[in-house]
């Protein structure tokens, strides 16, 4: 499927892989829609900070994913729907589960409900490597059992199995992707990897951490990217699930000195009790199994391993290390 003949709809499009997947999109010369949340400051997110020929070239649509009159709406004369949108903090969804099954579950049946009723060519629904959790075998294949270690991965796997409902249900064209862990600039202080790098980068040299020894694969923000449009283009897909990751492995901790090291600070990692996961809600290990996505969509991370991974984060620093990026954030308080 060429995407430069269709008009494509990104949801989630203000925020973190949402806003690089909606540059992208525009720079390949797409016509995209992007739904951006509804606020009275008429902001539109990660979008404001994107060049002004970038912005002039977007139809942009402010609504709520929550609402389906306003889904539907902005769904409409749509071919591709890239589905982005979604509450994605783990230690929020502790604080309010109630709003990850509105926003998660409910917004992605809004999205497959009206891709029925208008047709719509095909529905990219995004999943996440938490749906997973624990690992129980490495690497992590799409035939891993689902483990609910949180309200948020529940959510997500509740949407996940909706989408797929639709698929054998109503023949409705759903293609999920699912990535593993996505760091790079825009990202929000709730992730790891901005978390160490605003602290250090702040002055900070006693870095506040939760658990230090779970293990993730760790992917460019640019290679998730990749995975999105690989995925929009790629037939096969559809009523597929499809890992998006490094196939590598590597520890909180080792990516906390490692980032150190990259910005040339001598630091000292303390626990934070109130950055730990309830113990049973942990996930210990995760590790993307990535033959599915290199058969149907010959995706290739060019941001893999460890050479890889230094490469990303070095990306990742140089942006947050920027006055005007880093002023953004708040290091000093825990963001959850």
């Amino acid at each position: 499927m060429d995407l430069r003949n269709k008009k494509i709809l990104v949801t989630g499009a203000d925020g973190f892989i949402g806003s690089h997947l909606t540059e992208e999109l525009v720079r390949s010369g797409c016509d995209v829609r992007a739904f951006v949340c509804y606020n009275s400051f008429n902001s539109w997110g990660w979008l404001d900070s994107l060049a002004p020929e970038l912005l002039t070239s977007l139809d942009v649509f402010s609504g709520d994913i929550r609402d389906p009159h306003g889904v539907k709406q902005a769904m409409t004369g749509c071919d591709i729907v890239l589905h982005l949108a979604a509450l994605i903090a783990i230690p929020y969804s502790y604080h309010s589960p109630d709003t990850y099954i509105d926003t998660n579950i409910k917004g992605t049946l809004n999205i497959l409900q009206a891709a029925r009723e208008l047709g719509v060519a095909k529905v990219v629904h995004t999943s996440t490597s938490e749906v997973y959790g624990t690992a129980r075998f490495v690497p992590i294949t799409e035939e891993h059992p689902l483990q609910g270690q949180s309200p948020y991965s529940a959510s997500k796997i509740g949407a996940d199995q909706l989408a797929l409902s639709f698929y054998h249900s109503f023949e409705t064209p759903v293609a999920i992707i699912r990535p593993f862990n996505t760091y790079g600039p825009r990202q929000s202080a709730r992730a790891f990897v901005p978390t160490v790098i605003t602290q250090i980068a702040s002055g900070a040299r006693t870095i506040r951490l939760g658990a230090l020894h779970p293990t993730r694969d760790l992917n460019y923000v640019a290679d998730t990217v990749a995975g999105f449009m690989a995925v929009a283009q790629c037939d096969a897909a559809v009523g597929e699930v499809i890992n998006i990751g490094s196939n590598y492995e590597i520890s909180m901790g080792d990516t906390a000195r490692m980032i150190a090291d990259i910005m040339g600070a001598d630091i000292e990692i303390v626990t934070d009790q109130e950055r730990l996961r309830p113990e049973k809600s942990e996930v210990e290990r995760l590790w993307a199994d990535t033959a599915k996505a290199r058969r149907l969509l010959k995706h290739e991370q060019n941001y893999a391993g460890l050479e890889g991974l230094r490469r990303g984060l070095a990306r990742t620093i140089e942006w947050f290390a920027l006055p005007e990026n880093l002023k953004l954030y708040k290091p000093h308080i825990y963001n959850i």
